[in-house]
C-alpha cells in the first residue's frame, strides 16, 4: 500500500467516524424528542426500553437488562417510571409463579404506535428527495453496520 493510498484510507475512516458521531448525536436528540411525544415526563433511555418492550410483546426485567446490556437496577428504575406513567404493567409469568412479565398497557401501546408513525413520517419527509433505491441502499448499509456491531458486541 502506498503512502497516498494509506492516507486516503485513513481519511475515509475518519470521515465515517465523524459522520457517525454526528448521526448518533442527532439520533439521541430525535429520541429525546420522540420520548417527549410519547409522554412529556419520559426520558430517552426509558423510551428505548419502551420500544424494546413493544417489539417483544412481553418480557422479564432480567431479559430486558440482558438485551440492552444494562444492569438490573437500571431496568428497575426505568420500569418504575414507565409504570408510574401508566405505559406498562406487571403481569404474573404463567411459566414461573415467582416471576413477572412486563407488558405495555393499552395506553402505552397507543402512544408508542403514534410516536413511531410520527417518526416514520419525519424520515419520509427528510429522505423524500432521495430515490427509492438510495433509501433502500441506506437501509441495507445500516443493517450491515448493525449486524457487524452486534457480532462484535458478542465478543469478549
Amino acid at each position: 500500500m502506498t503512502g497516498t493510498t494509506a492516507a486516503r484510507e485513513h481519511e475515509a475512516y475518519q470521515a465515517v467516524e465523524h459522520e457517525l458521531g454526528v448521526f448518533f448525536r442527532r439520533a439521541r436528540s430525535l429520541s429525546a424528542e420522540v420520548a417527549r411525544e410519547v409522554h412529556p415526563e419520559l426520558e430517552p433511555a426509558a423510551y428505548g426500553l419502551l420500544i424494546g418492550m413493544y417489539d417483544c410483546a412481553r418480557s422479564r426485567p432480567s431479559d430486558l437488562a440482558d438485551h440492552f446490556g444494562v444492569g438490573k437496577a437500571t431496568i428497575s428504575r426505568q420500569v418504575k417510571v414507565l409504570e408510574k406513567l401508566g405505559l406498562i404493567e406487571r403481569r404474573p409469568d404463567p411459566d414461573d409463579g415467582r416471576a413477572h412479565l412486563l407488558v405495555l398497557t393499552d395506553e402505552g401501546h397507543h402512544r408508542v404506535e403514534s410516536a413511531r408513525t410520527a417518526r416514520q413520517e419525519r424520515f419520509h419527509a427528510m429522505l423524500g428527495t432521495w430515490s427509492a433505491e438510495d433509501v433502500r441502499m441506506l437501509g441495507s448499509m445500516l443493517a450491515r453496520f448493525n449486524d457487524l456491531a452486534e457480532s462484535r458486541a458478542d465478543r469478549p
